[in-house]
This record gives structure tokens, C-alpha cells and sequence, in this order.
């Protein structure tokens, strides 16, 4: 297993329902923690990298509606 950390800028203000996306971003295989930082501005991702590559977190953030930029 290699933990890898990325962070992720976001469009907008997450709102509940994006809250709530986030935390079934939990369920991925390979997804370990999701974290809101810079007063919301941004989400700091650590996955394992033998699973997922950055691009499949990324479309993971995506498909749950999360507003990346």
C-alpha cells in the first residue's frame, strides 16, 4: 500500500449535499480520508496509490458531484 495525499480546489462553497458526497467517497476501495481545508476552498485526498491513480480519484470527486475546478 502507498498513501498518497492530493489536494483539490474547488469551484465553489461546498453546501450539505456535497457534505454528504464526501462522505460516501469513503466507500471507494482505495479512498482513505477527505479533508475540506483552506476555509473551504480546497479538499486535501489521501488514496493508495497501488488502487487508484490521480485521475480515477479525481473522477471519483466528479461522479459524486464535488464542484473541482
Amino acid at each position: 500500500m502507498t498513501k498518497v495525499q492530493l489536494t483539490f480546489k474547488l469551484s465553489r462553497s461546498l453546501t450539505d449535499d456535497d457534505l454528504k458526497q464526501i462522505a460516501k467517497v469513503h466507500s471507494v476501495y482505495g479512498m482513505f480520508a477527505t479533508k475540506v481545508i483552506s476555509a473551504g476552498q480546497a479538499l486535501f485526498v489521501e488514496y493508495d496509490a497501488s488502487r487508484l491513480s490521480p485521475k480515477e480519484v479525481r473522477a471519483t470527486l466528479e461522479q459524486h458531484g464535488l464542484p473541482l475546478t
